[in-house]
């Protein structure tokens, strides 16, 4: 009877041990969980920048602000091409997909501004399409610029369109001269 008593507060004991064990090697701690996801992220987005193509998009912006046609067109064309070299390989396969969905369409606006010489009109419209597909890449793969997000509520027909700027000081390039400071700062970037 003592040995059936001892074998099973033994065994009763060994179990309980195992356990403890095995708690231990399935609970992770949740700080290097975080750490590990967080080191992931940054390692997938600091291999890939969008640098050129911010630069080329606000010497665009800026020849809009001087109401220069041939210069918002030829800085359109130079997007395009922005767009066209960038190293998709430094891209991680998780983010490339949100890249291209937002960069296939503003390729289609830079295309639009560059082949529009003389029509500056036409080439504010595509800008306002565009503005808020850069500020979609901004957003998504961040910038080593310091730039802010303004907004005129009177352009694209009266609806408000925002534009990306690398100056608090408001120059408006969807009105050029007639009111280059029609406008605010929504927010920094």
């Amino acid at each position: 009877m003592k040995n059936v008593i001892l074998s099973t507060i033994a065994t009763v004991f060994v179990m309980v041990s195992c356990n403890q064990k095995n708690k231990e090697a399935v609970t992770p701690d949740p700080k290097e969980i975080q750490t590990q996801s967080n080191t992931k992220e940054s390692t997938d987005k600091s291999n890939f920048s969008i640098n050129e193509i911010t630069n080329n998009y606000l010497n665009l912006k800026n020849a809009l602000v001087n109401d220069n046609s041939k210069n918002a067109a030829n800085a359109g064309k130079e997007l395009l091409t922005a767009f066209n070299n960038v190293n998709s390989t430094a891209i991680d396969e998780k983010i490339k997909i949100k890249y291209n969905d937002i960069a296939d369409v503003a390729k289609e606006h830079a295309e639009h501004i560059g082949d529009n010489d003389g029509n500056i009109e036409h080439q504010r419209e595509h800008f306002v399409l565009l503005s808020k597909d850069i500020n979609d890449l901004i957003q998504e793969f961040g910038t080593d610029q310091k730039l802010y997000q303004d907004f005129c509520p009177m352009a694209n027909d009266g609806k408000g369109a925002i534009w990306i700027s690398e100056t608090k000081e408001i120059k408006n390039p969807y009105y050029g001269s007639k009111m280059s400071n029609c406008g605010s700062i929504k927010k920094t970037l």
